[in-house]
């Protein structure tokens, strides 16, 4: 299966693992996923430690190398496909990043690991969600 991890996954990967479900954990550590990583994800944890909400063992740059190579994640780019997408969606979310992160799912077609309820219920898109 390919995953796309909603930021707090991966943060929760990391730094908060018993955050994770027996589903969510069991996924992230089966060697026969694809775990896929929106730069969106880095943007968002940037504004997380710069408003404190998060703080990291290690400088930024240092813990993403770390957290990238551990967890074998792949990049799931910001396209233009992933912009144009933005105008189909049909969800009742508004948070940019979210929405960002569903186009991601659905353009390169991965299952989007999630707590998010507002996510969960989004249609048409593939979920694990963490529960």
């Amino acid at each position: 299966m390919n995953l796309l991890l909603d930021t707090h996954i991966w943060i929760w990967s990391d730094l908060e693992p018993r955050r994770l479900s027996v589903d969510g954990h069991s996924a992230l550590s089966d060697s026969k996923n694809e775990l896929w990583l929106s730069p969106v994800s880095i943007w968002e944890v940037t504004v997380l430690l710069r408003k404190r909400r998060i703080s990291l063992p290690e400088e930024f740059r240092d813990w993403l190398e770390e957290s990238v190579q551990a967890l074998r994640l792949r990049e799931a780019s910001l396209t233009w496909r992933v912009a144009a997408e933005l105008q189909t969606l049909a969800i009742r979310h508004y948070d940019a990043a979210d929405r960002f992160l569903v186009a991601t799912a659905k353009v390169f077609d991965l299952t989007l690991v999630t707590a998010d309820e507002r996510l969960i219920q989004a249609p048409g898109l593939k979920i694990l969600a963490n529960h």
